[in-house]
Protein backbone atom coordinates (compact mmCIF):
# COMPACT_ATOMS: atom_id res chain seq x y z
CA UNK A 1 0.00 0.00 0.00
CA UNK A 2 1.43 3.37 -0.99
CA UNK A 3 2.24 4.97 2.20
CA UNK A 4 0.57 8.40 1.21
CA UNK A 5 -2.54 6.79 1.01
CA UNK A 6 -2.81 6.05 4.44
CA UNK A 7 -1.64 9.47 6.00
CA UNK A 8 -4.82 10.31 7.27
CA UNK A 9 -6.74 6.65 8.19
CA UNK A 10 -9.32 7.28 10.73
CA UNK A 11 -10.12 10.76 9.44
CA UNK A 12 -13.56 11.10 9.12
CA UNK A 13 -14.82 14.11 6.56
CA UNK A 14 -18.51 15.25 6.32
CA UNK A 15 -18.86 17.08 3.11
CA UNK A 16 -21.94 19.20 2.63
CA UNK A 17 -19.86 21.59 -0.44
CA UNK A 18 -20.71 21.97 -3.89
CA UNK A 19 -19.41 22.26 -7.49
CA UNK A 20 -15.22 22.63 -7.03
CA UNK A 21 -13.95 23.91 -4.31
CA UNK A 22 -14.87 21.91 -1.23
CA UNK A 23 -15.03 18.50 -3.46
CA UNK A 24 -11.59 18.90 -4.75
CA UNK A 25 -10.65 19.66 -1.39
CA UNK A 26 -12.18 16.88 0.13
CA UNK A 27 -10.83 14.15 -2.58
CA UNK A 28 -7.63 14.67 -1.86
CA UNK A 29 -7.60 14.19 1.78
CA UNK A 30 -9.51 10.94 0.15
CA UNK A 31 -5.97 10.67 -1.66
CA UNK A 32 -4.39 10.32 1.70
CA UNK A 33 -6.51 8.26 3.51
CA UNK A 34 -9.58 10.05 4.95
CA UNK A 35 -13.02 8.21 4.64
CA UNK A 36 -15.57 11.17 2.99
CA UNK A 37 -19.11 11.33 3.20
CA UNK A 38 -20.29 13.55 0.57
CA UNK A 39 -24.13 15.09 1.64
CA UNK A 40 -26.38 15.61 -1.43
CA UNK A 41 -29.77 17.83 -1.57
CA UNK A 42 -32.51 15.13 -2.56
CA UNK A 43 -32.68 15.71 -5.99
CA UNK A 44 -28.56 15.69 -5.81
CA UNK A 45 -26.14 18.62 -6.25
CA UNK A 46 -26.06 21.02 -9.38
CA UNK A 47 -22.73 19.17 -10.48
CA UNK A 48 -24.83 16.32 -11.70
CA UNK A 49 -26.02 18.09 -14.72
CA UNK A 50 -23.34 20.58 -15.48
CA UNK A 51 -20.69 19.31 -18.07
CA UNK A 52 -20.80 16.56 -20.07
CA UNK A 53 -22.53 13.30 -19.34
CA UNK A 54 -20.71 10.13 -18.89
CA UNK A 55 -21.37 6.37 -18.91
CA UNK A 56 -23.42 6.64 -16.05
CA UNK A 57 -25.70 9.27 -17.21
CA UNK A 58 -23.66 12.07 -14.40
CA UNK A 59 -21.62 14.61 -15.25
CA UNK A 60 -17.88 13.45 -16.08
CA UNK A 61 -17.10 16.60 -13.81
CA UNK A 62 -19.39 15.23 -10.70
CA UNK A 63 -17.37 12.05 -11.27
CA UNK A 64 -14.05 13.61 -11.65
CA UNK A 65 -14.40 15.16 -7.93
CA UNK A 66 -16.16 12.89 -6.23
CA UNK A 67 -14.25 9.34 -6.98
CA UNK A 68 -13.45 7.78 -3.53
CA UNK A 69 -16.17 9.17 -1.35
CA UNK A 70 -19.49 7.45 0.10
CA UNK A 71 -22.76 9.75 -0.70
CA UNK A 72 -26.34 9.93 1.05
CA UNK A 73 -28.88 12.90 -0.22
CA UNK A 74 -30.07 14.51 3.06
CA UNK A 75 -33.37 17.26 3.27
CA UNK A 76 -31.47 19.47 6.03
CA UNK A 77 -34.93 20.93 6.14
CA UNK A 78 -36.02 17.91 7.33
CA UNK A 79 -35.79 17.84 10.78
CA UNK A 80 -35.68 14.06 10.79
CA UNK A 81 -33.09 14.31 8.11
CA UNK A 82 -31.12 17.49 10.07
CA UNK A 83 -30.70 14.66 12.63
CA UNK A 84 -29.43 12.21 10.36
CA UNK A 85 -26.67 14.84 9.62
CA UNK A 86 -25.60 15.38 13.32
CA UNK A 87 -25.36 11.92 13.75
CA UNK A 88 -22.70 11.45 10.73
CA UNK A 89 -20.81 14.69 12.83
CA UNK A 90 -20.94 12.41 16.26
CA UNK A 91 -17.22 10.83 15.37
CA UNK A 92 -16.51 13.12 11.82
CA UNK A 93 -13.31 15.18 11.98
CA UNK A 94 -13.83 17.52 9.76
CA UNK A 95 -17.04 19.64 8.01
CA UNK A 96 -16.68 21.49 4.60
CA UNK A 97 -19.92 23.31 3.71
CA UNK A 98 -19.87 26.01 1.16
CA UNK A 99 -23.47 27.88 1.68
CA UNK A 100 -23.22 31.66 1.75
CA UNK A 101 -22.82 32.96 5.20
CA UNK A 102 -26.36 33.04 7.06
CA UNK A 103 -27.79 29.56 5.20
CA UNK A 104 -26.43 27.40 7.78
CA UNK A 105 -28.05 29.45 10.39
CA UNK A 106 -31.31 28.95 8.77
CA UNK A 107 -31.14 25.20 8.85
CA UNK A 108 -30.56 25.46 12.33
CA UNK A 109 -26.91 24.02 11.73
CA UNK A 110 -25.18 27.63 12.87
CA UNK A 111 -21.62 27.61 13.28
CA UNK A 112 -21.92 28.30 17.24
CA UNK A 113 -24.42 25.28 17.08
CA UNK A 114 -21.80 22.92 15.53
CA UNK A 115 -18.81 23.99 17.66
CA UNK A 116 -20.97 23.91 20.59
CA UNK A 117 -22.34 20.33 19.80
CA UNK A 118 -18.78 18.93 18.43
CA UNK A 119 -16.22 20.70 20.01
CA UNK A 120 -13.55 18.68 18.04
CA UNK A 121 -14.98 19.32 14.94
CA UNK A 122 -12.89 21.33 12.22
CA UNK A 123 -15.44 23.18 10.15
CA UNK A 124 -14.33 24.72 7.08
CA UNK A 125 -16.14 27.53 5.25
CA UNK A 126 -15.47 27.55 1.26
CA UNK A 127 -18.11 30.81 0.31
CA UNK A 128 -17.56 33.62 -1.95
CA UNK A 129 -16.40 36.48 -0.01
CA UNK A 130 -16.31 35.39 3.63
CA UNK A 131 -18.91 36.75 6.93
CA UNK A 132 -16.75 39.52 7.72
CA UNK A 133 -17.12 41.53 4.26
CA UNK A 134 -20.06 43.86 2.75
CA UNK A 135 -20.12 41.66 -0.20
CA UNK A 136 -21.13 38.84 1.69
CA UNK A 137 -24.82 38.04 0.16
CA UNK A 138 -23.39 38.58 -2.79
CA UNK A 139 -23.31 35.96 -6.16
CA UNK A 140 -20.07 35.52 -7.82
CA UNK A 141 -18.03 32.89 -9.77
CA UNK A 142 -14.44 32.48 -10.15
CA UNK A 143 -14.17 35.08 -13.02
CA UNK A 144 -15.59 38.34 -10.62
CA UNK A 145 -13.26 37.12 -8.15
CA UNK A 146 -9.98 37.53 -10.48
CA UNK A 147 -12.04 40.18 -11.70
CA UNK A 148 -12.31 42.09 -8.58
CA UNK A 149 -8.71 40.83 -7.64
CA UNK A 150 -6.54 42.39 -10.33
CA UNK A 151 -5.50 39.09 -11.43
CA UNK A 152 -7.34 40.12 -15.38
CA UNK A 153 -6.08 43.46 -15.26
CA UNK A 154 -2.43 41.25 -15.75
CA UNK A 155 -3.76 38.19 -18.06
CA UNK A 156 -3.98 38.13 -21.26
CA UNK A 157 -3.27 40.47 -24.50
CA UNK A 158 -2.45 44.06 -24.52
CA UNK A 159 -5.96 44.87 -25.78
CA UNK A 160 -7.65 42.28 -24.03
CA UNK A 161 -7.97 39.97 -21.15
CA UNK A 162 -8.54 36.66 -21.31
CA UNK A 163 -9.98 34.39 -18.64
CA UNK A 164 -7.26 32.11 -17.14
CA UNK A 165 -8.32 27.75 -17.31
CA UNK A 166 -8.42 25.92 -14.81
CA UNK A 167 -10.29 28.30 -11.91
CA UNK A 168 -7.64 30.07 -10.15
CA UNK A 169 -9.82 31.28 -7.13
CA UNK A 170 -11.89 27.99 -7.06
CA UNK A 171 -9.05 25.65 -7.09
CA UNK A 172 -6.79 28.19 -4.83
CA UNK A 173 -9.70 28.38 -2.18
CA UNK A 174 -9.82 24.74 -2.20
CA UNK A 175 -6.28 24.09 -1.43
CA UNK A 176 -5.93 27.03 1.15
CA UNK A 177 -9.19 24.87 2.83
CA UNK A 178 -7.54 21.78 2.62
CA UNK A 179 -4.44 22.90 3.82
CA UNK A 180 -5.84 24.62 7.00
CA UNK A 181 -8.41 22.26 7.83
CA UNK A 182 -4.74 19.85 7.99
CA UNK A 183 -2.81 22.26 10.08
CA UNK A 184 -6.19 22.29 12.61
CA UNK A 185 -6.36 18.97 13.15
CA UNK A 186 -2.65 19.26 13.84
CA UNK A 187 -3.63 22.21 16.61
CA UNK A 188 -6.08 20.25 17.75
CA UNK A 189 -3.87 16.89 19.05
CA UNK A 190 -2.67 19.78 21.19
CA UNK A 191 -5.51 21.82 22.40
CA UNK A 192 -8.73 19.02 22.43
CA UNK A 193 -10.19 21.42 20.15
CA UNK A 194 -11.71 21.92 16.92
CA UNK A 195 -12.34 25.51 15.13
CA UNK A 196 -14.10 26.82 12.52
CA UNK A 197 -11.99 28.21 9.19
CA UNK A 198 -13.47 30.30 6.60
CA UNK A 199 -11.58 30.61 3.46
CA UNK A 200 -13.52 33.23 0.77
CA UNK A 201 -12.62 32.54 -2.72
CA UNK A 202 -12.59 36.18 -3.10
CA UNK A 203 -9.37 36.13 -1.06
CA UNK A 204 -7.63 33.39 -2.28
CA UNK A 205 -6.28 34.46 -5.24
CA UNK A 206 -3.95 37.44 -3.48
CA UNK A 207 -1.54 35.34 -2.12
CA UNK A 208 -1.03 34.19 -5.60
CA UNK A 209 -0.35 37.56 -6.32
CA UNK A 210 2.96 38.15 -4.33
CA UNK A 211 5.08 39.48 -7.26
CA UNK A 212 2.10 42.13 -8.26
CA UNK A 213 1.75 43.00 -4.75
CA UNK A 214 5.50 44.00 -4.68
CA UNK A 215 4.88 45.91 -7.54
CA UNK A 216 2.34 47.93 -6.33
CA UNK A 217 4.18 48.83 -2.99
CA UNK A 218 7.40 49.90 -5.43
CA UNK A 219 5.92 51.51 -8.14
CA UNK A 220 1.91 51.84 -7.08
CA UNK A 221 0.74 50.01 -9.46
CA UNK A 222 0.55 46.38 -10.63
CA UNK A 223 1.99 44.04 -13.35
CA UNK A 224 1.21 45.81 -16.57
CA UNK A 225 -0.76 43.47 -18.80
CA UNK A 226 1.72 41.35 -21.22
CA UNK A 227 3.94 43.63 -20.57
CA UNK A 228 5.84 42.33 -17.80
CA UNK A 229 8.72 40.01 -17.41
CA UNK A 230 6.49 36.67 -16.89
CA UNK A 231 2.82 37.97 -18.40
CA UNK A 232 4.21 38.59 -22.46
CA UNK A 233 6.50 41.35 -22.38
CA UNK A 234 9.75 39.69 -22.50
CA UNK A 235 11.07 37.74 -25.49
CA UNK A 236 12.45 35.17 -23.81
CA UNK A 237 9.39 34.11 -21.69
CA UNK A 238 6.62 33.34 -23.77
CA UNK A 239 4.90 31.01 -26.89
CA UNK A 240 5.84 31.31 -30.29
CA UNK A 241 4.52 29.46 -33.56
CA UNK A 242 5.91 27.18 -35.69
CA UNK A 243 6.19 27.03 -39.43
CA UNK A 244 3.85 24.08 -39.29
CA UNK A 245 1.26 25.67 -37.16
CA UNK A 246 2.26 24.21 -33.87
CA UNK A 247 3.05 26.42 -30.25
CA UNK A 248 6.05 26.18 -28.32
CA UNK A 249 7.06 27.45 -25.07
CA UNK A 250 10.46 29.14 -24.16
CA UNK A 251 11.48 29.67 -20.58
CA UNK A 252 14.74 31.06 -21.14
CA UNK A 253 14.30 33.65 -17.89
CA UNK A 254 18.05 33.06 -16.86
CA UNK A 255 21.19 34.35 -18.38
CA UNK A 256 22.64 31.21 -18.81
CA UNK A 257 19.56 30.12 -20.54
CA UNK A 258 18.92 32.83 -22.77
CA UNK A 259 22.30 32.48 -24.01
CA UNK A 260 22.41 28.50 -24.08
CA UNK A 261 19.02 29.30 -26.61
CA UNK A 262 21.11 32.18 -28.43
CA UNK A 263 24.03 30.12 -29.37
CA UNK A 264 21.34 27.38 -30.46
CA UNK A 265 19.43 29.34 -32.62
CA UNK A 266 22.90 30.76 -34.31
CA UNK A 267 21.83 34.30 -33.06
CA UNK A 268 24.36 35.37 -30.52
CA UNK A 269 23.28 38.86 -31.34
CA UNK A 270 20.40 38.50 -28.96
CA UNK A 271 22.59 37.22 -25.88
CA UNK A 272 22.92 41.11 -25.13
CA UNK A 273 19.85 41.98 -25.86
CA UNK A 274 18.19 39.78 -23.00
CA UNK A 275 17.33 43.04 -20.48
CA UNK A 276 15.90 45.22 -23.33
CA UNK A 277 13.47 47.30 -22.10
CA UNK A 278 10.24 45.44 -21.31
CA UNK A 279 8.12 45.49 -23.40
CA UNK A 280 10.35 43.76 -26.13
CA UNK A 281 8.04 44.21 -28.93
CA UNK A 282 11.07 44.22 -31.82
CA UNK A 283 13.22 41.46 -30.07
CA UNK A 284 9.86 39.31 -29.82
CA UNK A 285 8.96 40.12 -32.89
CA UNK A 286 12.50 39.02 -34.56
CA UNK A 287 12.53 35.38 -32.58
CA UNK A 288 8.80 35.19 -33.67
CA UNK A 289 9.86 35.71 -37.14
CA UNK A 290 12.60 33.11 -36.32
CA UNK A 291 10.44 30.21 -34.66
CA UNK A 292 7.83 31.04 -38.23
CA UNK A 293 10.92 29.69 -39.93
CA UNK A 294 10.64 26.34 -38.50
CA UNK A 295 8.62 23.40 -38.53
CA UNK A 296 7.79 21.57 -34.58
CA UNK A 297 10.30 18.81 -35.83
CA UNK A 298 13.81 21.29 -36.44
CA UNK A 299 13.07 23.20 -33.62
CA UNK A 300 13.00 20.00 -31.61
CA UNK A 301 16.26 18.91 -33.12
CA UNK A 302 17.52 21.92 -32.42
CA UNK A 303 16.51 22.80 -28.81
CA UNK A 304 14.93 19.58 -27.32
CA UNK A 305 18.72 18.80 -25.74
CA UNK A 306 19.68 22.26 -25.00
CA UNK A 307 19.34 23.80 -21.79
CA UNK A 308 16.90 26.85 -22.19
CA UNK A 309 13.87 25.54 -21.10
CA UNK A 310 12.41 24.96 -24.71
CA UNK A 311 9.11 22.52 -25.62
CA UNK A 312 5.85 22.20 -27.33
CA UNK A 313 2.70 23.56 -26.02
CA UNK A 314 0.42 20.03 -25.82
CA UNK A 315 -2.40 19.52 -26.14
CA UNK A 316 -4.38 17.77 -22.91
CA UNK A 317 -5.03 14.51 -24.95
CA UNK A 318 -1.40 14.35 -25.42
CA UNK A 319 0.15 15.86 -22.44
CA UNK A 320 -1.54 13.17 -20.43
CA UNK A 321 0.77 10.48 -22.60
CA UNK A 322 3.98 11.93 -22.42
CA UNK A 323 7.09 9.48 -20.95
CA UNK A 324 6.81 11.90 -17.37
CA UNK A 325 3.08 11.29 -17.15
CA UNK A 326 3.42 7.75 -17.74
CA UNK A 327 5.95 7.04 -15.56
CA UNK A 328 4.79 9.60 -12.61
CA UNK A 329 1.59 7.89 -12.68
CA UNK A 330 -0.22 10.43 -10.72
CA UNK A 331 -2.34 10.69 -13.62
CA UNK A 332 -4.39 7.56 -14.19
CA UNK A 333 -7.28 5.79 -16.38
CA UNK A 334 -9.60 4.12 -14.93
CA UNK A 335 -11.37 0.92 -16.59
CA UNK A 336 -14.16 3.24 -16.94
CA UNK A 337 -11.78 5.79 -19.47
CA UNK A 338 -11.79 8.63 -17.41
CA UNK A 339 -8.92 10.34 -16.15
CA UNK A 340 -7.45 10.83 -12.30
CA UNK A 341 -5.24 13.29 -11.05
CA UNK A 342 -4.23 12.01 -7.82
CA UNK A 343 -2.44 14.34 -4.91
CA UNK A 344 0.75 15.33 -6.31
CA UNK A 345 3.15 13.60 -4.41
CA UNK A 346 4.72 10.85 -3.79
CA UNK A 347 5.93 10.00 -0.05
CA UNK A 348 9.22 7.00 0.23
CA UNK A 349 9.51 6.56 -4.21
CA UNK A 350 5.34 5.83 -3.89
CA UNK A 351 2.57 7.74 -5.58
CA UNK A 352 -1.14 7.64 -3.96
CA UNK A 353 -3.22 4.71 -5.05
CA UNK A 354 -6.03 5.09 -7.77
CA UNK A 355 -9.38 5.70 -6.28
CA UNK A 356 -12.45 3.71 -6.23
CA UNK A 357 -15.37 4.64 -8.10
CA UNK A 358 -18.42 7.43 -6.09
CA UNK A 359 -20.95 5.37 -4.26
CA UNK A 360 -24.22 6.24 -2.42
CA UNK A 361 -26.04 4.54 0.48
Amino acid sequence: MSRISGFLSGIKVVDLSRHLPGPLASILLADMGAEIIKVEPPQGEEMRTIGPVGRNSTSVYFDAVNAGKTGVRLDLKNPQQRETLLSLLQDADILFESFRPGVLDKLGLSISFLRQTFPRLVICSLNGYGEHSPLKKDVGHDLNYLAMNGVLAGTGTVDETVAPWPPLADCAASLFGMSTVLAALLERERSGQGCHVEVALADSVMPLMTFSLAELGLTGAGIPRAQALLNGGAARYRTYKTRDGFHVALGAVEPKFWQAFCVAADRPDWIARMDDPLPQNELQQEVAAFFAGLTLAECQQRFGEVDCCFNQVLELQDAVETPHMRTRKLVVKGSDGQYQALYPAYVDGEPPLRRVPFKEI
